[in-house]
Formats: C-alpha cells, sequence, structure tokens
C-alpha cells in the first residue's frame, strides 16, 4: 500500500489512535489484528509506528524457520529495550538472561519470563509511554508467544500499547482473552483507488477488482503479474488469492539471474536476514554479494539502513514462492551450506534445525545434535521447542531404542508446555516402542496420564497411572509411590470406591522407610473412610518427610488437599501458603494456583470471606492468564460460594455455570462440588429451602459423597430438611458426618454435629445441644460458625418466648453476618429480631472501611502495609509495578489514608 497512506481503514485507524492516546493517558492495552496476507496487518502496523509520536517503539516478527527456536522472536523484540534490563528484580533478569543466553541457564519458571517482559516493557516505557508491535505473530516461537501473551493479559496502567498482527491460515496465535480486529477486504472505492496508477481497460479493472475481492496486496501486484505475464497470471482456475499472488511471485523470481536465485534461495531458508551468514552460505553455492543486486532493484528484497547488516523480503509471499519453486536438490543443498555458515557455538540451536532440514533419511549427527538443541531449550523454560526438537530427532534417529529415549523425551517436553495433545501422541508412540524398559514405560505412563488429566479424561489418567505403577511395583516402589499418589487424585474425581482401592494399593507398596514418601502414603490412607483412628497431624507428616529428604511438590500439593478432607484446616492453610511463597518467589505463577485453591478454601472454611474473595480472584486471573481450565472451574465456583454468601444470586449463577463447565464422561467437572454447594448455600439463604436440599443432596451421591464439600455442606443440608419438615433426609448424610467428625477429632468438627443434632432434637434436649456447640465455636474462634449456630439458638429461643434471651444470641450473629456481608443471613437475623421486639438499628458496614476495597486493592494494600516496596508487591502478585501503584493510588481515599505511611500505621485499624 502507499507509503503513508492506508485506503479504506478508518475503523482501524481510529482504534489504533484510541489506543495510543490511552497509553499518553498512562493506560495500558492490546490488540490483534488477523486477516489473509496481502490485507494490510503490516501497513497498520506501519501506520501506529507512524503516529506513535514521541513514544518509544519495539518492534519484531515472528519467523518461520525461527519457530522451533526458543524466545528467538521475544530477544529480537526486546533487544531495544534490554538497557532496562538492570532495573528488574534479581530473579526476572536472571531469568530473562537465560532466556536470551545473555547468562548462566537458570532452570526457572517459564512464566517468571512473562513477568519479566511485562516489567521490562513498563520500566522501558518511561514517561512517555511504549508502543510495541509484532508482525506475523503466528510464526513466533512458543516460548516467546507465551511470554508476550501472559504481559498483554496483565497490563494495567503502564502506558504500554501492545499490537499483534498475525496471519489466518498458518500456524497460530491463540491469544485468548485479547480484543481482536479481523481484517476483510477493501471497500469498492478504496479498492478502486489502488488500482489508478495503472493503465487498465475497464474490463481488466473489472476483473482485477474481482479478483483481489479488496485485498490490498493482489491489487498492487496482480497489475504487475498482468503485465509481465501477457494475462497469463489470470488464466481461468479455481486458484486461491495467496495461490495467485505465489504465482505472480513465482514470475518475478524467475526472471532473475541463476545466481541471483541461489543466494534468494539461502535467504529464503535462513529466513532471519543476517546477511554475512546468508552470503557466507550462497559463497558454497557460486553466489555473492552482487549477485543480490537484480532482486534489490526488482523489489524483491529490501536492505537496511547503512549500518544495518539485514536484508529482509519485501512480502512474506515472495519469500514462500521462492522456496516452494526450488526444486527439492537445491533446497536441501541451501541447508547444507547454512548447518556449514552456522559453525560458532552461538549458532548450535539455527546449525542444528538447518541439517535436520537437509537430511534425506535416518542421521544420527542431525538427530544428537537437536537433541542437545532440546536440552538446552528446556533449560531456558522453552518446552515446547524442546519437545519439537527431541520428536524431530527421534524421527532422525537410526537406532529404535534412541528413537524410543527422545520420544519420551519428548512427550515430557510437550507436556511440561501445555500442549496435551502432542504430549499424549507422543507417549503413546514411545510405549510402543519400549516393551523391556519398565522404568522408562512408567515415566511415559504418568505423561500420557497427566495429559489425559488435565483434559478431563479421569478414568483414563487413572488407569495409565495405576498401571504405570504396576510396571515398577517390586522394582522401584519410590516411582510406584509417586504414580499412585498421583492417582489419589484421579480417583478423587471417580468416587469413594476407586480412592479406597487406590489407597489400598498405595500402603501395599514395599516402601523403603527411608522414603519421603512414605509417611505421606500413610498420612493418606486416613482418606479412606473405613478407617476410625485419628490422622496423625500434618505438621508430624510433614518433618518426617524432610528428614528423609525433599518430597515433589506434586505429592506437597496432593497433601494440602488431604489435610483438609482430614479436617486439619490450620495445618493444610499453613502449608498452602507456604508452598505460594515458594512458587511466586520462583516466577511460578503456572503452578501458583493449586496452592491458592488449598488457601482459599482454609479461608473459606474459617469463615474469612473477605480474604477468600482476594485470594480467589487473583487465582482465577491467574488461571485464566495461563490457560488452567481446571483452575478456571475450581475458583469460578468457589467465586459462587461467596457471591452464595452474599445472597447476589446472578453473579453466583454466572460463575456456577463456568464452574460445571468441562464435564467429561465418567466423571465430573473439577468445581462442580463447589457450584453444587454454592447453589444449595444461595437457595437456603434466600429462603428457599426445599430447592436448598435438592442441591445438597446432590452431594449425597457418587462421585462426590467424598468430596470435601460434600462433608463441609452436611450441616446445611441437615438444616434445610428441618425447614422443609423432612429431617428423614437428614439421617444418612448427618450418621457419615458424625462418623467423620469422630476420627478427625476437631473440636469445630464437634460443634457442627452438636448444631445438627440440636437442630433434630426434640424442644425439650435442643437447648443443650446450642449450649453446647456455642462453647466449642468459642474455644475454636470459627466466627461464622458460631454465628450460623447463634442465629439458630436464637430461633429457637424465641419460639420458646424467651424474647430476651433470643435478642443476645441474634445480635450476636448479626454483628458477625454484617460483618463479613452476608446479607441475606442478617436480614434474616434482623426479622428474627425484630419478633423479639428489639428496635431495628439498619445494617452496619461490611468487613469495616476494607469492604470498598477491590479485591486486587486489598490484597495489595495488606502487602503495602507490611512494608513491601512497590516492585516487590509487583513481584509478588505478578503485576507491573505501575499497576500496584495505581491501584495503591485508588485504594488510598477509600481507606482514608494519604500516604504508604499512614497505611503501614493504620494497618490494623483499617483490617488489612
Amino acid at each position: 500500500m502507499d507509503a503513508g497512506k492506508l485506503h479504506g481503514r478508518k475503523s482501524e485507524e481510529d482504534a489504533i489512535a484510541e489506543l495510543l492516546a490511552g497509553a499518553r493517558a498512562g493506560t495500558s492495552s492490546s490488540l490483534v489484528l488477523r486477516g489473509e496476507p496481502g490485507i494490510g496487518k503490516t501497513a497498520l502496523l506501519d501506520h501506529a509506528a507512524a503516529t506513535a509520536g514521541d513514544m518509544r517503539l519495539v518492534r519484531g516478527t515472528g519467523v518461520e524457520s525461527e519457530a522451533e527456536l526458543p524466545f528467538s522472536g521475544l530477544q529480537l523484540l526486546l533487544r531495544p529495550a534490554l538497557g532496562s534490563l538492570a532495573a528488574l528484580p534479581g530473579p526476572q533478569r536472571e531469568a530473562l538472561e537465560a532466556a536470551f543466553g545473555l547468562g548462566p541457564a537458570a532452570g526457572s519458571e517459564p512464566m517468571l519470563v512473562g513477568l519479566a517482559v511485562l516489567s521490562l516493557l513498563a520500566e522501558h516505557a518511561g514517561e512517555t509511554g511504549l508502543l510495541c508491535l509484532v508482525d506475523d505473530a503466528q510464526w513466533l516461537d512458543r516460548a516467546s508467544r507465551n511470554a508476550l501473551l501472559f504481559a498483554a493479559r496483565r497490563l494495567r496502567a503502564e502506558g504500554v500499547v501492545m499490537i499483534f498482527a498475525a496471519r489466518d491460515g498458518e500456524g497460530s496465535f491463540p491469544a485468548p482473552g485479547l480484543p481482536e480486529s479481523r481484517l476483510s477486504g477493501l471497500a469498492p472505492e478504496a479498492a478502486a483507488a489502488l488500482l489508478d496508477r495503472h493503465p487498465l481497460t475497464p474490463a481488466v479493472r473489472y476483473r482485477l477488482l474481482a479478483e483481489a475481492g479488496g485485498n490490498p496486496l493482489a491489487l498492487l501486484e496482480l497489475p504487475v503479474a498482468l503485465a509481465a505475464e501477457g494475462g497469463s497470471a489470470f488464466s481461468p482456475g479455481a486458484l486461491p488469492l495467496t495461490g495467485r499472488l505465489r504465482l505472480a511471485f513465482h514470475g518475478q523470481v524467475s526472471r532473475m539471474p541463476e545466481a541471483c536465485q541461489s543466494l534468494l534461495l539461502v535467504a529464503a531458508a535462513d529466513e532471519t536476514g543476517e546477511l554475512a551468514v546468508i552470503l557466507r552460505a550462497a559463497a558454497a553455492l557460486g553466489a555473492a554479494v552482487e549477485d543480490l543486486s537484480p532482486a534489490e532493484r526488482a523489489g524483491l528484497v529490501l536492505r537496511g539502513d547503512a549500518d544495518d547488516t539485514t536484508i529482509r523480503f519485501r512480502h512474506p509471499l515472495i519469500r514462500a514462492a521462492v522456496y516452494q519453486r526450488a526444486p527439492l536438490g537445491q533446497r536441501l543443498a541451501a541447508h547444507r551450506a547454512l548447518a556449514a555458515a552456522l559453525g560458532s557455538p552461538e549458532h548450535a540451536d539455527r546449525r542444528a534445525w538447518h541439517l535436520a532440514s537437509a537430511a534425506t533419511g535416518a542421521d544420527e549427527e542431525a538427530a544428537a545434535a537437536l537433541e542437545r538443541t532440546a536440552a538446552r531449550a528446556r533449560e531456558r523454560s522453552g518446552h515446547e521447542a524442546a519437545a519439537a526438537a527431541y520428536e524431530r530427532a527421534a524421527r532422525l534417529s537410526a537406532e529404535p531404542a534412541a528413537r524410543a529415549h527422545r520420544e519420551a523425551l519428548a512427550a515430557e517436553a510437550a507436556l511440561e508446555a501445555g500442549d496435551l495433545e502432542r504430549a499424549r501422541a507422543l507417549g503413546g508412540r514411545a510405549a510402543r516402542r519400549l516393551d523391556e524398559a519398565p522404568t522408562v514405560n512408567a515415566r511415559i505412563a504418568q505423561v500420557r496420564a497427566l495429559a489425559d488429566f488435565w483434559q478431563g479424561s479421569y478414568p483414563s489418567a487413572h488407569r495409565l497411572l495405576l498401571d504405570g505403577a504396576g510396571l515398577v511395583h517390586d522394582t522401584d516402589p519410590g516411582q510406584a509411590a509417586g504414580l499412585l499418589i498421583q492417582a489419589v487424585h484421579t480417583s478423587w474425581y471417580l468416587g469413594e470406591r476407586q480412592l479406597a482401592a487406590t489407597l489400598d494399593r498405595l500402603a501395599a507398596l514395599p516402601l523403603d522407610d527411608a522414603d519421603p514418601l512414605a509417611p505421606a502414603g500413610s498420612y493418606l490412607a486416613h482418606l479412606d473412610r473405613g478407617r476410625s483412628e485419628r490422622p496423625p497431624p500434618l505438621g508430624d507428616t510433614l518433618a518426617a518427610m524432610r528428614r528423609r529428604g525433599r518430597a515433589p511438590d506434586q505429592a506437597l500439593m496432593i497433601l494440602c488437599g488431604a489435610a483438609l478432607a482430614l479436617g486439619q484446616d490450620a495445618d493444610a492453610y499453613e502449608l498452602a501458603v507456604a508452598l505460594a511463597a515458594e512458587h511466586r518467589a520462583r516466577g511460578g505463577a503456572g503452578r501458583l494456583p493449586t496452592a491458592l485453591f488449598f488457601m482459599v478454601e482454609g479461608e473459606v472454611f474459617t469463615g474469612r470471606h473477605l480474604d477468600a474473595l482476594a485470594t480467589a480472584t487473583e487465582a482465577l486471573g491467574l488461571a485464566r492468564d495461563t490457560g488452567q481450565r481446571q483452575w478456571v472451574s475450581q475458583f469460578s465456583s468457589v467465586l459462587a460460594y461467596l457471591d452464595a454468601a452474599r445472597g447476589e444470586e446472578a453473579a453466583c449463577r454466572r460463575n456456577v455455570e463456568e464452574g460445571l463447565a468441562g464435564a467429561t464422561t465418567g466423571g465430573i467437572s473439577p468445581g462442580a462440588p463447589w457450584a453444587h454447594w454454592s447453589l444449595g448455600l444461595l437457595d437456603l439463604g434466600l429462603g428457599r429451602a426445599e430447592a436448598a436440599l435438592a442441591r445438597f443432596e446432590r452431594l449425597t451421591h457418587e462421585p462426590m459423597r467424598h468430596h470435601i464439600c460434600a462433608t463441609r455442606s452436611t450441616p446445611d443440608l441437615v438444616e434445610s430438611a428441618v425447614r422443609v419438615g423432612a429431617p428423614e433426609h437428614a439421617a444418612e448424610p448427618l450418621a457419615r458426618f458424625e462418623r467423620w467428625a469422630e476420627s478427625v477429632r476437631q473440636p469445630w468438627a464437634d460443634a457442627l454435629v452438636l448444631r445438627c443434632r440440636g437442630l433434630l432434637a426434640a424442644d425439650d434436649q435442643a437447648e443443650a445441644f446450642y449450649t453446647a456447640a456455642l462453647e466449642l465455636h468459642d474455644q475454636d474462634g470459627r466466627a461464622l460458625e458460631y454465628a450460623r449456630t447463634a442465629l439458630l439458638y436464637g430461633e429457637w429461643l424465641r419460639r420458646a418466648r424467651r424474647k430476651a434471651e433470643a435478642r443476645g444470641s441474634l445480635n450476636d450473629a448479626l454483628e458477625v453476618f454484617d460483618r463479613i456481608g452476608m446479607r441475606p443471613w442478617a436480614e434474616r437475623t434482623r426479622g428474627e429480631l425484630a419478633a423479639t421486639g428489639a428496635q431495628d438499628r439498619g445494617a452496619r458496614p461490611a468487613e469495616g472501611v476494607a469492604a470498598g476495597l477491590t479485591p486486587q486493592e486489598l490484597q495489595i494494600a495488606r502487602l503495602a502495609a507490611q512494608g513491601l516496596s512497590n516492585r516487590d508487591i509487583a513481584a509478588q502478585l505478578f503485576l507491573s509495578h505501575r499497576t500496584v501503584g495505581y491501584h495503591l493510588y485508588k485504594a488510598y481515599p477509600k481507606l482514608g489514608v494519604a500516604s504508604r505511611s499512614e497505611l503501614k500505621d493504620f494497618a490494623d485499624r483499617l483490617g488489612l
């Protein structure tokens, strides 16, 4: 398209102008431009760059030949911003340096690089703002793509605009959560304006407009091809527009001298545009720098400025035409020449891929080079690139054992990258080749199982884990224990019978007493509802594990869930907080939601709803940003519970819908237990006891009745059954709950049993149960459970015409319900107080002054009150320091403070 002028793109220009204006005001934003080749995506990026004014600019392009080199696209994009690298926190700086090969491999969490990118963009934006442009994003290597998308989703108040241009139909650039604009063909008037430069007959002009379909590149190039080929470029046929354009470029390339074509082929095969490398390789094919001149004169390639040492094709379709029109033998020769030209150590990864592209069959040299490339990629957290390199190395392997070994490594890397389909396929392929290696087969079974599990295929995942454990039951009990502990997790979603059978197999393992998983197995055995003895404290189990060595994080996470199932809420919460702190320190945004889930369960169970809201909101955002559907389901359902407690029906049902999404045959959605509890609590709070009872009864059946939510919701079920006059519906669930409470031996659980007995007891016995329950609640300190029991006791007292005594109990309950913001329960309590003749004093503000904060503002204010700097807070919450400052700026007036020092001084008063 014309330099400096766009035809027919007014709406897109306006959208870009709005993004740039927002950035100048300090607001960040992002946009993905999508469309077919030649539709004008690059022209819009050029327009954005030209109108950015004094904003800083970083610009990069996805390179197809480097799509398997981890962080290659990111390094090219951020090169101008590396001067700001020193301002980043140490772990982030080290992760980015390792990703770019500027420092030692840190083995850091993949998302730590994304956080480092976010921080670097915020630093480089300065006071004028920053425009970040990425063309051909569909060809970005996955590590670069993930890091950039993570940053884009978490931009808030940095003055950064990120615009990605991605082609339809080639590669993929999934960017869920980012705004998109799909470019269509130009309107007839704009298309006709582009043809005005060519002297065309009306008939040819009409045909060109019809053929081009409003595609700007076609409108510019097809007339040139028509003139050069005498009309053959428009012979009848159903060739797609992209094919017609490539054919047009074929003709231009074919008219170049032979040496020029050889040099162009090398440039197309390499695609990085690094002139020194291209010329070294081209020399082996008899071409030199002067042979580039005809292509430059024809506008097929463009040179940079005088100081630039690169060349680029005028359009990617020209590169594709050059490469695809060359005979196979010439393409292989070009790749061999490039491999020879890339002999220095810093080019080892590029060399390996060119060796692979030059191979025509099994080639151990290329396979070994790719395996080394994969190992380097894995060290730099480039797991997708590692998977691709291992997989290609396997295909080039001459020996079956080497091929199987590399396929197994590829499967593990694909799983680490989150490419579940690929992990499953590679694992299945490797498993068919490894008949005599049980240890490796067990590893492969684990990979395939985890791929199935994260896709919701719980029965298949469970079977694979059991089969894998069986392979090494006698030869490596420690490995078998790791598999069976994961099988405890999968069986949790299948039902009580499967859970008990898995626990039996775990208990039967001949584990060495020195194995750190031995105490974990003993602790998990108490999940079997058939056992009556009290489980040991989780802290004792963890201490025993530490004495034996470091246990895998996965085992510790499962112990968190087990501790909650066994009623050890405080110990589970303490472990979850410690694991979350470790993941924050390592930048483990992908693993953090798991720890946060056990944290939020502990906060809900102890009635700390404001804390739970902050935790669940942060975790849901992280789960969405890192593509973890399981945790999106879980945290949506937890938020639905908090909505239900506040009586916010519409919000509750929206979150339940997301929590129930993704259920598969043979299993439930991960968030289903919390979702059903949420709907039951909503109905109970709003006085719909019959509907509530139906909800709670769903939790008493397989495959959910052993879940934590089914257990903890039993007192709600009993209350619902009593309120509808059907206490018999509560008999069996309460009996199960009583057996569970007796086994866990926790005061708060005993108090809930007493509350339930009070509800079901005759009038002359109920009071003793209620007062005993309140005494235990008082000892345990769970204010919400105290309030729920106090409300029921107050209602009983009022019905017994002991109104003065009822007011005291009801006022105690009301204070808690108002403070937590449980509106339906507060209104019910006010109604009871009114019936006693008490004067309505009106609703009190929930959670004191802090209730006016958003969950993120509350979280940031708390950390700031602890003395953490904006940068420290940003590192913990996976935000930029500018976003942290923005939220503090909004929080101060809500809290009635004017500075950070005041916030710290009055933290206790503010309820932070």
